[in-house]
């Protein structure tokens, strides 16, 4: 048996401990339900999120554990996705609207990301973990809920209490069982 790794990120300088101890987990406590006040907390710190102009250009579809919207969400995700996805609390599908009244919002999927980083930080805050997933069919998420055509899914997030990696199949864990790495800062700054 090996030791769990440390998952709480070796940064260069210290930053809030909330951010350092996040991370994107597979390994969510099945059976846990969210409760009232934490899918509350969760929509409302996504909610006060800043965007371009105050459009608030995100809308939410959350699916809860045990439901037939869950389900339906479930049936969406990749593959891989699905074989962990079903054990977190609940599904929150992400998305954007690309254009209001006023005419298009080129900062949309910018705006949304912003508002999924206010709910995780406020999941953090709360003791659950999330993690974001790219691989789905947004089209047929789409179709399945009926969305209007301005309705485009952007990210299903995974929302629960962490669990342990160890319980993880192989073929998923790969990432909960690795050391936390990022590039360093000076390659990320552009050096004209």
């Amino acid at each position: 048996m090996t030791a769990p790794i440390d998952r709480h990120a070796q940064t260069a300088v210290p930053i809030h401990p909330l951010l350092a101890a996040r991370h994107s987990t597979r390994a969510f406590t099945p059976g846990v339900d969210l409760t009232e006040a934490q899918v509350a907390a969760l929509l409302e710190a996504a909610r006060w999120a800043p965007s371009a102009g105050n459009t608030q250009p995100w809308r939410f579809l959350l699916a809860r554990r045990d439901t037939g919207e869950f389900k339906r969400v479930v049936e969406t995700l990749n593959r891989g996705n699905r074989d962990w996805a079903g054990q977190s609390s609940a599904l929150l599908v992400a998305v954007r609207t690309d254009a209001n009244d006023r005419g298009p919002l080129s900062h949309a999927a910018y705006d949304l990301g912003q508002s999924i980083a206010h709910l995780t930080f406020q999941a953090a805050a709360e003791g659950l973990t999330v993690r974001q997933m790219a691989g789905f069919d947004a089209a047929a998420l789409a179709a399945e809920f009926d969305l209007a055509e301005s309705l485009v899914p952007t990210v299903v997030v995974a929302i629960g209490l962490p669990g342990d990696p160890a319980g993880l199949d192989d073929a998923v864990a790969g990432p909960d069982r690795a050391p936390r790495a990022r590039l360093a800062v000076d390659d990320l700054l552009i050096h004209p």
